[in-house]
């Protein structure tokens, strides 16, 4: 067996599953899951009727490549949605099944498993598949620290000249996944000044672009800021997309990788491979979300209506920051043990709630997770009022009993 598989951590969710074992909720109380970042809003018609529509394209195998249509689909769409002018669907587009995957199979491709001190860059807290990508590519992470104190900036300026000449590539994700930050301009500008200096490869992690709060300012991407930048061809950058969180279609595994041509050629010849080709029928339904608006501004109406309603609710006892965008609340947790309060939490709610802690690594002294929770606000807007008032209740009785004592 391939030994750098023991390196690889249990997931987020195996631990929060330990944590609570044993614990029984009080019977009658609906579960409320807010732990895991799964869309629960419905899939939208048009998606659906074209997977039932193109139900002949599984009597085919499907292109590495993709199919030109859909190729061309998500490149107006990158496009239109970051004021591209023209993205070349041919060199710059590849469809992959969906981000995860993408993130995972694009690291082993970049790295070389035989550079026995590569780096691999990951901010702190971070999505678990940025570190196992990087210990099943041969190379070691190294953690930028978000801190409050930052504003949950990653602490790229704290990275030393000798850590960076030994990076191969640096995994930003932008909405952050999970406290909603947006990269800023003068962010990107460094991290593409730096990656022309010392050469690394900058993937964007994008999952959460089309989650936001104002639809006047949708977030900043990579791709806007390289086109500014004057880099015609997105040198040294891979930007990646998915039709999880935009479409509410977690299942249907379809999304992009966008970018660097000479990057994406390489990719496009591991992944004829590694085949993971999305099937005919997964593309020509990708292509109908893709061409579609309506239902993504739907979709964040009622994140929009949700992020609200919980927040007014918890006010008096939790502060809530408001994210600039994706959705979850990066909550500071009363008490500062952010394992206590998620188990305690569902042993009197029945809610379930993930313990910032299991999103991070002890680095440099800290680590940045500890004493928050990640709140995913993915149900319905009855379910989420019902989710506050629960949790509002709880932290209420908590807080009267610490002063009893």
């Amino acid at each position: 067996m391939n030994p750098r598989l023991d390196l690889l951590q249990p997931y987020p969710f195996e631990k929060l599953r330990a944590l609570l074992a044993g614990t029984t909720p009080p019977k009658g109380l609906k579960p409320i899951a807010l732990q895991i970042g799964e869309p629960q809003h419905p899939t939208p018609a048009l998606l659906k009727d074209a997977l039932v529509a193109n139900l002949d394209g599984l009597a085919r195998y499907p292109l590495t490549k993709g199919l030109p249509e859909l190729r061309e689909a998500i490149a107006t769409w990158l496009a239109r949605r970051h004021d591209l002018g023209m993205v070349d669907a041919e060199r710059e587009v590849l469809p992959v099944a969906g981000s995860r995957e993408a993130l995972f199979s694009l690291a082993q491709a970049i790295l070389d498993p035989a550079e026995r001190d590569a780096l691999v860059v990951c901010p702190n807290p971070f999505y678990q598949i940025y570190e196992g990508a990087t210990l099943l590519g041969g190379a070691r992470p190294y953690f930028a620290n978000a801190l409050p104190q930052l504003d949950f900036r990653p602490d790229w300026s704290a990275i030393p000249a000798d850590v960076w000449q030994r990076v191969r590539i640096v995994f930003t994700c932008s909405p952050n996944n999970p406290n909603g930050r947006v990269m800023p301009r003068d962010e990107w500008r460094e991290l593409f000044r730096l990656s022309d200096k010392y050469g690394f490869v900058l993937v964007s992690d994008e999952c959460y672009s089309e989650i936001y709060f104002d639809e006047s300012a949708p977030p900043l991407g990579a791709m806007r800021i390289a086109r500014e930048l004057g880099r015609p061809e997105f040198a040294n950058l891979v930007t990646l997309g998915s039709l999880s969180k935009r479409s509410n279609a977690p299942g249907l595994r379809s999304g992009f990788a966008a970018g660097d041509p000479a990057i994406l050629e390489r990719f496009a010849l591991y992944r004829t491979y590694h085949g993971t080709a999305l099937s005919n029928t997964v593309q020509r339904a990708s292509i109908a979300a893709w061409n579609d608006e309506a239902h993504v501004v739907e979709n964040r109406r009622l994140y929009r209506e949700k992020f609200a309603r919980f927040r007014e609710i918890l006010a008096p006892v939790l502060e809530l920051k408001m994210p600039q965008a994706a959705f979850y609340y990066w909550a500071q947790v009363p008490g500062g043990d952010d394992e206590r309060f998620a188990r305690e939490l569902y042993a009197a709610t029945n809610i379930t709630v993930l313990p910032g802690s299991y999103l991070s690594r002890e680095a440099h002294g800290v680590n940045p997770g500890r004493g928050y929770v990640r709140i995913a606000l993915v149900s319905t807007v009855e379910e989420t009022v019902d989710a506050a008032q629960r949790i509002k209740e709880f932290i209420s009785t908590r807080v009267l009993a610490s002063a009893a004592r």
